[in-house]
């Protein structure tokens, strides 16, 4: 489990908020506005309601034992260049910010961003993609209830094939892909049962999300 705080709940802070949590993860929401922070509290591992331009409360969070924080203030583009400046000064050490504009982004990766976020030109260019370069998994059909995602092999599962491991039988998940972590281009679509998985090995796995939560669980 990690730890994450996310500063700012518009539409973007918030689902990324859910997400996370959903995910399993310890996050800490804060906002100044008191309605924002009441609809997402039942998602968060902690809501807090305050200004986090205030240097010395947002001190005394404890942020810089954080895997990462995102900002995400929306159009108070002042406010998210000085809370990425305080986050930097304070010791965070992974600070993801949504920019609005180039101009933004050139400012906030002065003052200590370590990854600037555009999620309308990320959507753009995923959408773009799925047009133009057709890939299987975006014709699988899902429901709410089931889910497709990519994670590191689990120690436990190095040098064992997926006969051994019996995945389906023992988490009701199964693995439709397999990709090398250095080598992108090496991508096994639904590997045979004699396959043993290697330690730089990516499994994409297809299965309902409190199954395929087992697993990460594993790592």
């Amino acid at each position: 489990m990690k730890r994450f705080a996310v500063i700012g709940l518009g539409k973007f802070g918030t689902y990324t908020a859910m997400a996370l949590y959903e995910d399993g993860h310890e996050v800490i929401v804060i906002d100044k506005d008191k309605t924002r922070v009441q609809a997402i509290k039942h998602h968060a591992t902690e809501s807090i309601v305050f200004d986090a331009t205030n240097k010395e409360t947002l001190k005394s969070l404890g942020l810089e034992r954080m895997d990462a924080v995102i900002v995400s203030t929306g159009t108070q583009i002042s406010s998210s260049i000085l809370i990425c400046l305080y986050l930097q000064e304070i010791g965070v050490q992974k600070i993801l910010v949504k920019a609005l504009d180039e101009d933004h982004e050139k400012i906030l990766v002065r003052v200590g961003a370590t990854e600037i976020i555009h999620p309308e030109r990320a959507m753009a260019v995923r959408v773009a993609r799925g047009l133009s370069q057709s890939n299987i998994l975006d014709f699988v059909p899902l429901t709410k209830e089931f889910e497709i995602l990519q994670a590191a092999a689990p120690q436990s599962f190095i040098e064992k094939s997926l006969k051994e491991l019996n995945l389906r039988a023992r988490y009701n998940v199964h693995i439709i892909a397999i990709k090398k972590e250095q080598e992108p281009d090496n991508f096994i679509l639904v590997p045979a049962a004699e396959y043993v998985i290697r330690a730089n090995d990516i499994l994409i796995m297809l299965g309902k999300s409190g199954d395929i939560r087992k697993i990460k669980a594993l790592q």
